[in-house]
């Protein structure tokens, strides 16, 4: 055909009608699409703020668009990583996170047990588009608001009715007792109370050891540095540089995008650094490794569902990112001036991965705390942390035998995770 043969008129009547029948058809296909009962599901509004910056903006329209539909068409992306059919379209996961602002987490045996939101979102992080998109100011800043939502319905009694006895979805069922088979002896608890005696999931995610259980390592003795967290070591460098090219292969540290510029950062040019990761398992409260001065705190603002570039589609993401993001995601950072001076000033920063939507900072500037005291917790979610020291630092790791990586097993929290010199 030709422009001339349909003139200007008719052009315009034919642009403006396919545009309504590509609008309907996308509209279909989404979170709109009419359920069984005839009804149109409804979005929460906090999430209907999020389908409009995505539709509202074409950058991000084009993203939102573009990392689902370049999730590969192979059989191991068929369903998500916890076996549900996976997402193909923005819209439907915007109903699925709205669903899931309502729900709390079930138990599963997948790598994201614990993760409903990271299942969801697990092979679109992957891709090109959902590198960029999750690193997105504004995208990150509605996501903090979506899980801050979910906190409230994560400590409220409504979330209790997952801590039950279904054998594959309760957090007290025979698949979950298998993963965790000394709970009731770890934990403070009551085995003959409702919900074992939890007021919450948020209750239950922070749960605290028995007194006893973890001891502090050489707590009279300051050269002995104790687990910050209940950790598996991921990774243990020296001579970290103040920046360096942290989204490359073997994603190595850089101190100022870690530290948030902060000015104390160059005094740990040249120091170690030592990462270890938390499962949606572990226990997620912090500890001192040192007795010292809190010198400074900070809740940095960053990411959640951003991965490494090169991380490729990671069954768990962004566990092989974890490196990354030490740089972009949202962390808790500690400066701590340690009493013993063969230490000085070091650093503790807690790490949030995908659902962790709050660091919770529980010590102030200018406190003292012994070591194995409390510094503040995660709230749901896996998550990872690192040591950070100035250089000249002398230490020893004692890493059980393992070498740092992701195949590696916790070290109890409180317990002797290195010495100086």
């Amino acid at each position: 055909m030709t422009w001339k043969r349909y003139g200007k008129n008719n052009l315009v009547v034919f642009f403006c009608g396919l545009v309504l029948l590509l609008g309907l058809a996308g509209r279909a296909s989404g979170s709109d699409l009419p359920t069984a009962s005839g009804e149109t599901p409804r979005l929460l509004p906090v999430v209907q703020e999020f389908r409009e910056l995505i539709e509202n903006d074409p950058e991000l329209l084009m993203l939102f668009s573009r990392m689902f539909e370049t999730i590969p068409d192979k059989p191991q992306f068929r369903n998500d990583p916890t076996g549900k059919p996976q997402v193909r379209d923005y819209r439907v996961m915007l109903q699925r996170l709205s669903d899931i602002l309502q729900q709390a987490p079930e138990f599963n045996k997948s790598g994201l047990v614990g993760f409903p939101i990271n299942a969801v979102l697990n092979w679109p992080m992957g891709t090109t588009a959902g590198t960029t998109a999750f690193l997105d100011g504004r995208v990150n800043a509605q996501l903090k608001k979506i899980l801050r939502q979910w906190a409230v319905y994560l400590g409220s009694p409504d979330s209790r009715y997952v801590l039950g006895d279904d054998p594959e979805k309760g957090w007290f069922g025979r698949d979950a007792r298998e993963a965790m088979p000394t709970f009731e002896q770890d934990f403070v608890c009551d085995p003959s109370k409702p919900y074992h005696g939890f007021a919450s999931w948020d209750d239950f995610f922070t749960r605290r050891f028995r007194e006893g259980r973890r001891p502090v390592a050489a707590p009279d003795d300051d050269a002995v540095i104790a687990n910050a967290c209940e950790s598996a070591p991921f990774k243990l460098a020296k001579n970290v540089k103040l920046r360096d090219r942290f989204w490359i292969k073997g994603q190595p540290y850089s101190l100022y995008h870690m530290l948030e510029g902060d000015p104390l950062a160059a005094r740990f040019e040249g120091g170690t650094i030592y990462q270890a990761f938390l499962s949606a398992l572990s226990y997620h409260r912090w500890h001192s490794p040192v007795s010292g001065r809190i010198v400074k705190t900070q809740l940095i603002d960053g990411s959640y569902y951003a991965q490494s570039p090169l991380a490729g589609f990671d069954p768990a993401s962004p566990n092989r990112s974890q490196g990354y993001i030490t740089q972009v995601a949202a962390r808790a950072l500690v400066f701590i001036e340690a009493d013993n001076p063969d230490i000085g000033l070091m650093a503790v920063m807690f790490v949030g991965m995908a659902e962790v939507s709050s660091n919770e900072l529980t010590v102030y500037e200018g406190q003292h705390v012994k070591k194995g005291d409390q510094l503040g917790m995660f709230h749901f979610g896996g998550s990872t942390h690192v040591l950070i020291f100035r250089p000249g630092v002398e230490l020893d790791f004692d890493l059980r035998g393992q070498t740092p990586g992701l195949e590696t097993k916790n070290i109890p929290v409180r317990s002797r995770i290195a010495t100086v010199r």
